[in-house]
């Protein structure tokens, strides 16, 4: 089971990820080139977790208010999730990076190839998308056995309105990678299922 995701972009589904992955126990590591971005993703996250939380040093000096279970929790998830400015500091230790730039595909085929020269050998790189087919991605890394497309529009993802998640391999995805992915998913509350690229 992954530990650490990298998510790269801190837009809305990226602040929407970095919150249900850490709410599920992950150390997740938020990066955006854009310094405005991740100020806002935090200030938004703090305030979707409660206000009390922005201030508090640790969980056992909390104000009485924050004593219940809840607000104990929000703490405990914010402090889970690190905002970093660089891709490298993002997947240094990285089990799971997603991406949440542009589907488009050379927004994608710039950030894989960052991506799969930034990050350990052993790092799933997954990628929400409708439209690029995860094989010609995975193709022009060095790693095809850990790519996976996570097939779902953004905002129907941030929504929080889907239930099932559509996760997509090619033929050279390795056991590992599927697995991987699996428990990540299923810690989110989703259900995965797994096809092939189609164009493949």
């Amino acid at each position: 089971m992954p530990t650490t995701v990298a998510i790269i972009g801190a837009g809305p589904l990226g602040r929407w990820l970095a919150l249900r992955a850490a709410e599920a126990g992950f150390r997740v590591l938020l990066e955006d080139v854009m310094p405005t971005n991740l100020l806002h993703a935090r200030e938004a996250l703090r305030r979707q977790l409660g206000p009390d939380t922005v201030d508090a040093a640790s969980l056992s000096d909390l104000s009485p208010e924050l004593r219940d279970p809840d607000q104990r929790e929000n703490v405990a998830a914010l402090r889970r999730i690190e905002f970093v400015r660089t891709i490298e500091d993002a997947v240094r230790n990285a089990d799971l990076v997603i991406d949440c730039v542009p589907d488009e595909m050379e927004s994608k085929l710039e950030i894989f190839w960052l991506l799969d020269r930034m990050a350990p050998p052993r790092t799933v790189l997954a990628t929400p998308t409708t439209r690029q087919s995860i094989a010609d991605l995975a193709s022009c890394t060095y790693r095809p056995g850990q790519c996976v497309a996570i097939v779902v529009e953004a905002s129907a993802l941030a929504a929080d309105s889907a239930r099932e998640i559509l996760l997509r391999t090619t033929t050279r995805t390795a056991p590992e990678t599927i697995a991987l992915l699996e428990e990540f998913w299923r810690g989110l509350g989703y259900a995965p299922r797994f096809e092939a690229d189609p164009a493949e």
